[in-house]
């Protein structure tokens, strides 16, 4: 929990905190780019970490911080050690136990803190938040050590919060290392950016996605379809385990599968099953499988070959569906406008099994006779 006994915001719901999540799946390139940083005394003082959401860049940070925290500078003399190969520190070493009790004096971490009645999280990070940044720079500069800043994620940041670190990373502090996550580093301010050697990290294959969950100690009954329809993020698979969201997603394309002639009684219950206020996160997961849906059936016919199955008969139904570019273009221009409903829709607060069941209606009737 963060402060006040509320959630940490830089957690996925059912997974371990990625201060807890010691190995990292599918980005051997990210990891070999800081290590020969480091052995080559040119550790950048501000990292970008990019990517999309859940693909392991929270747990990259807290890698490479404690690697940094925990790994002398050799002198490079005669009898030096040989290189690190890894950013491996084991679970008992001292900076290891005190990075997950967050006690750790050398480490700051910059996330979004408790609102100003602290009943709930702030919605960004603000700038009295980076303000605690400069006063632990400064109090920590006497001890001439590294020290390393976390800042999760830099996207939450207001435009003033963001000014106050840039002047930061514009005169950094003698070793002070900055490792800023980003899921979309082109709202960043560009001076940020400029300042920063990005990190870029790829989505996780299939082998690499059912590693990382057995890890989280999450399921991963099919990790291909899970792959398929998190696009590659490890959290959004968390999140669709946690949710039912394969069984969900091979109900819809069974629905749709009946297409020209729709089965209405299975398309009720579908959309019966995000009814009521209890059943906010199966709606929001439901809007997202249909986007994703019309996403892969455009991408489909766009490029002619199948996608690997996320569902059983998927394949077949998007062949049918959308044979060729034109299809392919028929449904992305449903994909956009149905898009822009359910954004709608959410906004105006409408019914959420009602939307649910028009976004039906409008696929069946867009598709071919």
């Amino acid at each position: 929990m963060s402060e006040g006994g509320l959630p940490e915001p830089d957690r996925v719901d059912g997974a371990p905190h990625p201060r807890d999540t010691l190995r990292l799946f599918g980005q051997p390139r990210a990891e070999a780019s800081v290590l020969e940083a480091f052995a080559t005394r040119r550790l950048h003082h501000g990292w970008l970490l990019t990517g999309p959401r859940g693909i392991g860049k929270a747990t990259l940070a807290w890698r490479i911080a404690r690697f940094l925290l925990a790994t002398p500078d050799d002198d490079g003399g005669l009898f030096a050690a040989p290189p690190p190969r890894d950013l491996d520190i084991a679970l008992d070493h001292p900076v290891a136990r005190r990075l997950s009790a967050l006690s750790e004096p050398r480490l700051f971490l910059l996330r979004r803190g408790p609102n100003d009645k602290g009943s709930a999280l702030s919605a960004d990070i603000r700038v009295d938040d980076v303000r605690k940044l400069k006063s632990f720079l400064h109090l920590s500069s006497a001890d001439g050590g590294r020290r390393v800043v976390i800042v999760d994620a830099a996207d939450d940041m207001n435009t003033a919060a963001a000014n106050a670190l840039l002047k930061l990373l514009e005169e950094p502090p003698a070793g002070a290392i900055f490792l800023l996550v980003a899921h979309q580093p082109a709202g960043l301010l560009p001076t940020i950016r400029s300042r920063c050697r990005e990190l870029r990290l790829a989505t996780l294959a299939p082998a690499d996605m059912a590693a990382a969950l057995a890890q989280a100690g999450a399921e991963a009954p099919d990790p291909v379809a899970l792959a398929q329809l998190s696009g590659g993020s490890v959290g959004e698979a968390i999140r669709l385990a946690n949710l039912d969201g394969l069984d969900t997603y091979a109900r819809l394309v069974t629905l749709l599968a009946s297409l020209p002639r729709l089965d209405r009684p299975q398309a009720l219950t579908l959309a019966d099953s995000v009814a009521g206020k209890a059943a906010e996160a199966r709606f929001d997961l439901m809007l997202g499988l249909f986007d994703l849906f019309l996403s892969r059936l455009a991408r489909s016919g766009a490029t002619g070959q199948p996608l690997p199955e996320a569902a059983p008969g998927e394949a077949a139904l998007m062949a049918r569906l959308a044979p060729d570019a034109p299809a392919a273009r028929h449904w992305a221009g449903l994909h956009q406008s149905l898009g822009a409903r359910a954004r709608h829709g959410r906004a105006v607060n409408l019914d959420p099994a009602a939307l649910v069941m028009d976004m039906v209606l409008q696929i069946a009737a867009a598709a071919p006779a």
